[in-house]
């Protein structure tokens, strides 16, 4: 007796689980279908559903967020799952994250692949989810993975347990040029710009006392896939609450991810592509507006914001600091030589 009675709730749990796992993935759960299904009258399955719902009630009452519920659609004649779309990316948000995913590079092939698919899998209804396969199934195979050829997962993942626990880390870092340095490093931030991802640093010097102080008073740059060892040191660093670096607003001053110390500049823009230069430069503010055009101030760290301005042609003048006009004059005048 006991054996049966086992059995038969082993049975409703399968056939419970069954139909949650249905309503989840936006199917249409029909009374008559599943009487026939599990060998049940339709009473058994609305007691079933009935269940289901209590389980979403109390759900919603112990998390406070719990938004979905079941109904009955005429129109489609079976219980549906509404409230899904809290879950689920809407086709078009799946296609905008995808190719922004795509655009941007970042990862090999294979790492590419992996994310895509878990997306598509995990928030894309089931009903949607051919569709959207489809249409980013072109630029998946034509991909072109980073020169670096390196997975990147598992540092990001280390360096930012780095950041969380405040550790000093060792680093074998390639240069540009080939050579290899080692640095003790406090690691601060990860930001990603123009197909590789970054760590922010302080470069640190270990003192007599065997402490670690900045040899520098800003951050340094490092290209991740250019990280060939990483060692954790052991030692831990403090951070001041009121001095402590944030990604947001360091992320607003930094121009193709070059350091350097903070520079407040003013220049002159002759164009009409306002937003353009205040979405490059997000800390740009319009002093005034004359009959040459916008007087625009901006903060920047490192010498990057140069690449960009020289992109500009003769639509930007830089007006002060008198000596970074001055230097922008020279380099100018360094690669006219070049032409004559």
């Amino acid at each position: 007796m006991g054996n049966k009675n086992s059995k038969t709730a082993t049975t409703k749990a399968l056939r419970v689980l069954d139909i949650y796992k249905r309503l989840c993935e936006g199917k249409i759960i029909s009374k008559e279908e599943e009487t026939l299904r599990f060998n049940v009258d339709e009473r058994t399955i609305q007691r079933d559903i009935d269940e289901i719902r209590v389980f979403l009630k109390n759900s919603e009452a112990e998390t406070g967020n719990e938004t979905r519920e079941i109904v009955y659609d005429y129109n489609k004649k079976g219980f549906v799952m509404t409230g899904m779309e809290a879950y689920h990316m809407s086709n078009t948000e799946i296609l905008a994250v995808s190719k922004v995913l795509l655009e941007s590079r970042a990862f090999t092939k294979k790492e590419m692949n992996s994310i895509l698919d878990k997306m598509l899998l995990g928030c894309v209804p089931v009903s949607n989810m051919k569709m959207v396969s489809e249409l980013i199934s072109n630029e998946k195979y034509h991909y072109v993975e980073p020169m670096h050829k390196k997975e990147l997962k598992d540092i990001l993942w280390d360096f930012g347990e780095d950041i969380k626990l405040r550790r000093v880390v060792e680093i074998s870092y390639e240069k540009a040029n080939g050579d290899r340095v080692k640095y003790f490093v406090e690691p601060v931030g990860i930001l990603f710009s123009e197909y590789y991802f970054y760590l922010n640093a302080y470069i640190s010097v270990e003192n007599e006392d065997g402490e670690f102080d900045h040899k520098y008073e800003f951050p340094g740059i490092f290209r991740l896939d250019r990280v060939k060892k990483r060692r954790d040191t052991g030692a831990k660093f403090r951070v001041i609450y009121g001095n402590r670096f944030e990604e947001g607003e360091f992320r607003k001053r930094i121009q193709f991810m070059y350091g350097g110390k903070l520079l407040r500049f003013k220049f002159l823009y002759t164009s009409y592509s306002l937003g353009e230069i205040l979405d490059r430069l997000p800390t740009a503010r319009v002093l005034e507006k004359n009959e040459n055009g916008y007087v625009i101030y901006a903060e920047v760290y490192g010498p990057g914001v140069i690449m960009w301005l020289l992109s500009q042609g003769d639509f930007v003048e830089v007006l002060e600091p008198a000596s970074f006009r001055e230097e922008i004059k020279e380099l100018l005048q360094k690669m006219l030589d070049k032409y004559l």
